[in-house]
């Protein structure tokens, strides 16, 4: 039976050298009481120290200066809880020899231990989130590993960086294999320790439910991984319960899978996503009107999130990513649409609109929360119609890189899980950075040149291989001045904006020549007026 125990108890269990576990995207899912407690031991005392971190999903908020568009930095009061200190990144925040080893989809969001990789303090591998999460039921199951096509040709292939971010490389994370004549990629399984995990209800004999969590993240696989190797389980948790007294459907992680209970003793350690701390149409509890969600601001961001919704048929199951992809929810839903395609993200939602950043991977009103393992397993089969992902930089190969910008080690994410099996892809995003526009009556102009250039001559890192973009898949490059098609592994200019001039707005200012199609097209101009109401026509031609 669980033993109920403090933060700081918890932190005395950990040992040096072990291999922690952690789950949960975003804040949902991450024992933030507890990491505190942890790098309060190891400030005072040494203690633990060269631990190995394992975690899918991005844990942390974002902030310190990294451009959030619509922040409210009231919404806390005291400065430890100030925006972008949350998360993984406590585990940094005393310094380098807390964490040596750090295995990740995804560390933009853990500054100080992102400053400690970049520096070389600690080694670091990002592989990608969907890898990284049925990775666990692979151990749990004592299988020696996982075998997949899911990175082949990107930065995680050993023929090209293995996963490294820094170039510190004494763990041995992925292999090429070769199986039935086919290259496959072999990601081995590892033993782990320790698993760190948060759920909101523990009862008395240690069941835990995930209630109010937006995302049912992979916090079963883990438990059951760390107990299956002889290791510990810790669930943070925000209330306790009497024992017999939870719906058992209700009961993600069973008692008997957990080692030791925490209840926070500060409820605003148990954040359900980075920009909210119960937004209760996240977790099912209520539905909003959706009218009630803020549409966004128009300007070029809305221009392309509009372009790529007319790629849209009614009936597809849609995955966003963060950023602009996001956004496109947003503008399904003022065109009154939403209904008529199901939106998704990695994290496990399916239906209701996707929420932005800062609560990227939750979504109001969703149909259907489902695990993310379950989720990647849906991907991976080929299940969904059309994902939306961005664009960080573009080569002449059709190569998308969004992991790692010069210095600034960032992560796939679910970014190569998901552009590898489905069979449409958009990559959106502008064109040039910090570029000035004017837009209205139908076209865009520029009124002051980006400085930022996005499509060069070569990417820092692949995370989308377009080379090795399989048969039949179709992948466009949309920007608010031009799109972009992957035709026969050649970028093939397609479309252009109204207002803008081919020599000097478009090719002057990529890295490349691409090949410009016979058939070269105005975009709509409709796209560019403030009000549009022309979704619905793109879904009848379809």
């Amino acid at each position: 039976m669980a033993q109920f125990i403090t933060a700081a108890q918890a932190a005395e269990l950990i040992p040096d050298n072990a291999t922690v576990g952690i789950a949960g995207m975003g804040l949902s899912g991450w024992a933030e009481e507890i990491a505190c407690a942890i790098r309060d031991r190891f400030a005072a005392t040494g203690h633990p120290c060269n631990l190995n971190l394992k975690q899918g999903s991005a844990i942390g908020d974002w902030g310190n200066g990294n451009n959030y568009i619509g922040w409210d930095r009231t919404k806390r009061d005291e400065p430890d809880r100030a925006h972008g200190n949350r998360g993984v990144t406590r585990l940094g925040e005393a310094g380098p020899g807390l964490v040596t080893k750090w295995t990740s989809a995804h560390i933009g969001s853990a500054f100080t231990l992102n400053k400690i990789a970049a520096e070389k303090g600690l080694e670091v591998h990002c592989l990608p989130q969907g890898v990284t999460i049925n990775l666990w039921r692979e151990i749990a199951a004592g299988r020696p590993g996982l075998i997949t096509k899911v990175g082949l040709g990107t930065f995680v292939d050993p023929r090209v960086e293995g996963g490294s971010m820094n170039g510190l490389d004494t763990e041995d994370v992925v292999r090429l294999v070769e199986f039935n004549g086919e290259e496959y990629l072999f990601y081995p399984s590892f033993k782990c320790d320790v698993a760190l995990l948060r759920g909101t209800i523990a009862d008395e004999n240690g069941n835990i439910s995930f209630d109010h969590e937006s995302v049912m993240n992979e916090g079963f696989d883990v438990a059951t991984a760390v107990k299956n190797c002889g290791g510990i389980v810790i669930v943070q948790v925000e209330y306790l319960a009497k024992k017999e007294t939870l719906n058992p459907k209700d009961v993600k992680i069973p008692g008997k899978l957990v080692d030791y209970v925490v209840q926070a003793k500060d409820p605003m350690s148990c954040w359900q996503a980075e920009g909210d701390y119960w937004q209760p149409s996240f977790s099912g509890h209520i539905r909003i009107p959706l009218d009630s969600i803020e549409p966004l601001p128009f300007d070029e961001r809305k221009v392309i999130c509009r372009r790529c919704a007319m790629e849209l048929k009614k009936g597809d199951l849609v995955n966003l990513g963060v950023g602009i992809p996001a956004d496109m929810a947003k503008v399904v839903a003022e065109e009154g649409f939403i209904e008529d395609v199901t939106m998704s993200t990695e994290s496990g939602m399916v239906g209701g609109v996707p929420s932005a950043l800062p609560s990227f991977g939750s979504a109001y009103n969703p149909e259907a929360i489902i695990t993310a393992s379950d989720m990647f397993d849906l991907i991976d089969g080929g299940g969904l119609d059309m994902t939306c992902l961005g664009i960080g930089e573009i080569d002449g190969d059709g190569n998308n890189n969004v992991s790692r910008m010069g210095s600034r080690l960032t992560g796939p994410g679910g970014f190569i899980d998901i552009s590898a099996a489905t069979p449409k892809v958009i990559f959106a995003g502008t064109l040039m950075g910090k570029a000035k526009y004017k837009i209205g009556d139908g076209k865009i102009e520029i009124v002051q040149e980006g400085t930022i250039r996005k499509f060069v001559d070569k990417v820092g890192q692949i995370t989308f291989a377009g080379q090795y973009a399989p048969e039949g898949q179709e992948v466009l490059y949309i920007t608010e001045r031009a799109v972009f098609k992957l035709i026969d592994h050649k970028m093939t200019l397609i479309e252009i904006a109204p207002g803008i001039d081919l020599e000097k707005d478009v090719l002057a200012n990529l890295g490349f020549r691409p090949e410009i199609s016979p058939d070269l097209k105005l975009m709509d101009s409709e796209i560019f007026n403030e009000t549009w109401g022309g979704l619905g026509k793109y879904f009848e031609k379809k």
